[in-house]
């Protein structure tokens, strides 16, 4: 075996030493901690909706190595990947033969810049794609990330063109009614950056999902249907940040991608037929003089006639608020409030149900850096959990703490979070 490996590691050596001489970028992200509840391990709970601080209890890490492996006359080609790794926490060793860590490829492509002579970026192979997301609550709300092809950054008029084919296959375990993975070809067309008025800029998007089932899929549900999903986010400078408002509509699969918080990346080809729904959110981070910033997020969601014979309509709405007091370079206090209300309208005569929730958490926070997104940050937290109640989904009962006993938790830990 070893004498096998040995003409790969030569290989591998050689191509490393024609390499440019210049360092491996190495960039990365991590949290990881460690919390109690009353109910014994830290509770979690819609972290998309009602905020993410203190109410997260996984340990969680992304390792990135990219380099740029040929530079000539102005066209560059590098090279990327990512590695990420996700656990609960729960002891030293970790692995993936008893289920307590997961492993994935999050990232693999190569990217040539300036070919064509318009500092465009030719790109192939598996990667984060252009994601759009809102920090506190770690909702990415446009993202098809995956292996695919494209090109982007192409300076047309006033702002930049971006295509791409990205792949975003449905598992069978999500309700397809087909077996085996259904292959779903995402085409996305983006025109960023156009300029509107002073520090403020507009991007407009279309992404087309196909459906590509094999014959016998066809056979087991001949009701799979393709979708489009319209975007425009418009950016505004602001109090030394930034808000964006964000309106989206989608038709068929995508409907109920926004009903419960999709990325565009997953895709309902088995919703009913003729569903629609629209998405809009507004999210930002402002500074409110030297001491004090505030990051919020607004978002509310209406999906119709998304399952035959049971909805015809899911609406969902949330808000989250975190203000943070800043009494040094090294020393915050932030306090995170949110609130989700999702109400289900059901056909056949069924009365409306739904569910809602809310998050209370103050943390003291030491940091690298004054700044809202310095990091690395080391985190303090108590959280107070609550669903006044009701039941947490609509065809059940359970509350979703103590194994389903409890409507309310608490929770207190410590967590550090970082990027570079």
């Amino acid at each position: 075996m070893k004498a096998k490996w040995l003409p790969i590691s030569a290989a591998v050596a050689m191509a490393l030493a024609s390499a440019s001489a210049s360092a491996v970028d190495f960039h990365g992200y991590m949290r990881s901690g460690v919390g109690i509840s009353q109910d014994g391990s830290t509770q979690t709970y819609e972290k998309n909706k009602v905020g993410r601080l203190g109410n997260e209890a996984d340990t969680y890490g992304e390792l990135q190595l990219g380099q740029e492996v040929y530079n000539k006359a102005g066209k560059s080609f590098y090279v990327d990947s990512m590695l990420a790794v996700t656990s609960d926490g729960s002891n030293d060793w970790e692995d993936t033969t008893n289920e307590d860590a997961n492993f994935a490829l999050r990232q693999f492509n190569v990217q040539a810049k300036n070919l064509f002579g318009g500092n465009e970026t030719l790109w192939a192979g598996k990667r984060f794609y252009q994601r759009h997301d809102i920090h506190i609550s770690d909702f990415y709300y446009w993202n098809i990330s995956g292996a695919g092809a494209g090109i982007e950054g192409i300076q047309a008029g006033p702002g930049q063109l971006s295509l791409a084919w990205v792949r975003n296959d449905r598992a069978s375990s999500e309700g397809t009614g087909v077996t085996g993975n259904l292959n779903v070809n995402t085409l996305d067309a983006r025109y960023a950056g156009i300029p509107l008025w002073s520090d403020a800029s507009l991007e407009l998007g279309v992404d087309y999902a196909i459906v590509n089932p094999t014959d016998s899929q066809d056979d087991e549900n001949p009701d799979l249907k393709d979708g489009v999903m319209i975007t425009a986010e418009l950016t505004q400078g602001l109090l030394g940040g930034f808000n964006k408002t964000v309106l989206q509509y989608g038709t068929e699969g995508y409907a109920k991608s926004f009903a419960f918080y999709g990325d565009g990346s997953w895709y309902g080809a088995e919703t009913s037929k003729g569903a629609d729904g629209f998405r809009i959110i507004n999210h930002g981070v402002i500074s409110l003089g030297d001491s004090w910033d505030i990051s919020h997020q607004l978002v509310y969601g209406v999906a119709n006639d998304w399952n035959s014979g049971y909805s015809d309509k899911y609406e969902t709405f949330s808000a989250v608020v975190r203000p943070v007091y800043k009494w040094n370079d090294n020393m915050k206090t932030i306090l995170e409030v949110g609130y989700h209300d999702d109400s289900i309208s059901y056909v056949n005569g069924h009365s409306s149900d739904g569910y809602n929730g809310a998050k209370y958490t103050v943390a003291q926070a030491f940091t690298a850096g004054k700044g809202f997104w310095a990091r690395p940050e080391i985190r303090i937290y108590a959280t107070y959990l609550d669903v006044g109640g009701k039941a947490w989904q609509s065809d059940t009962e359970q509350t979703p703490f103590n194994g389903g006993d409890d409507s309310s938790t608490w929770n207190f830990g410590v967590q550090a979070e970082a990027w570079w």
